[in-house]
């Protein structure tokens, strides 16, 4: 089975919760950044905690971006949720060097650096857009995403992330969990769920034992009730016409110029590997429309 996201909820109500398994998506934006081991692990976390965001808005034609800038080498990150979970994503330097904290551990913290903002934009399909930020706290991406729900939503959560990269640069597992508080949740209820937090361990151990997304969720809360699946993968909503109209805001004067020169125009998608090629005629093309 490909990659999904289960959405479900503790019997007694007051825990709402995603996990999810992302391999396929982390393979697939590896492949198309040629990222390196700790460049595609920081991705990776990133692509994962868009998707259960995204799809825990429950807005069908809406979209979640994640904007990370800490300020570290690996450069900026944005990753792109539809509102379903598929997702999208880019990190300014795919080429970072290996970072370790120790020999087989990947310092994503180190990579991503703490002297920034994460940055939430929701696009629920209102007339603005509602957007929240909060300053970074690790780095490590799942605690900055607890950090800024707990800060920016006010919504208790504990969120975590795991990408396990061979030094081949093959993905091995990738994929984590969302738990979030509902209003009025006795003391009880939050110190069992610590608990079975501390008592699951790491979410990448889990993985790589081949958990499913629904056994982690049972791992760290025996009571969850599962409510759905949704398969969900990388996905580029890039198009021709998208690049055509991106092309003709250059304006008259660049339009020209490139016309002039006669060459080929390549323009590449950020997110995906799509090349557009226009001719110099097509490019004049689109300077009549002008």
């Amino acid at each position: 089975m490909g990659d999904y996201i289960v959405r479900a909820i503790s019997a007694d109500g007051y825990v709402n919760a995603a996990a999810m398994s992302a391999l396929e998506i982390v393979r697939r934006a590896a492949e198309i950044h040629h990222s390196t081991p700790t460049a595609t692990a920081a991705l990776g976390r990133g692509l994962t905690a868009a998707s259960l965001m995204g799809n825990m808005q429950k807005v069908e034609e809406g979209s979640l971006t994640l904007q990370i800038r800490g300020g570290g080498p690996l450069g900026s990150m944005v990753c792109v949720s539809d509102g379903v979970g598929n997702v999208r994503g880019y990190v300014q330097n795919p080429q970072l060097p290996l970072m370790e904290k120790y020999p087989g551990k990947l310092d994503v913290g180190a990579a991503v650096g703490t002297d920034g903002m994460l940055t939430v934009i929701r696009d629920l399909q209102m007339k603005e857009p509602y957007v929240g930020s909060t300053a970074l706290v690790s780095g490590e991406i799942a605690e900055d995403v607890t950090a800024y729900f707990a800060q920016s939503e006010q919504i208790p959560t504990a969120c975590a992330l795991g990408v396990l990269v061979e030094r081949d640069l093959s993905v091995q597992a990738a994929g984590g969990y969302l738990f979030q508080l509902l209003p009025g949740a006795p003391d009880a209820v939050i110190d069992r769920l610590e608990a079975g937090i501390r008592q699951a361990g790491p979410v990448t151990g889990m993985l790589s034992r081949g958990m499913t997304p629904e056994e982690i969720l049972l791992a760290v809360c025996p009571d969850m009730q599962m409510l759905e699946t949704t398969p969900v993968a990388y996905r580029c909503y890039c198009s021709r016409k998208r690049v055509q109209g991106a092309l003709v805001s250059l304006g008259r004067q660049e339009l020209a110029d490139i016309v002039r020169a006669g060459e080929t125009v390549h323009v590449g998608c950020q997110f995906c590997d799509a090349d557009y090629q226009f001719t110099p005629q097509e490019i004049a093309g689109l300077l009549e429309t002008l």
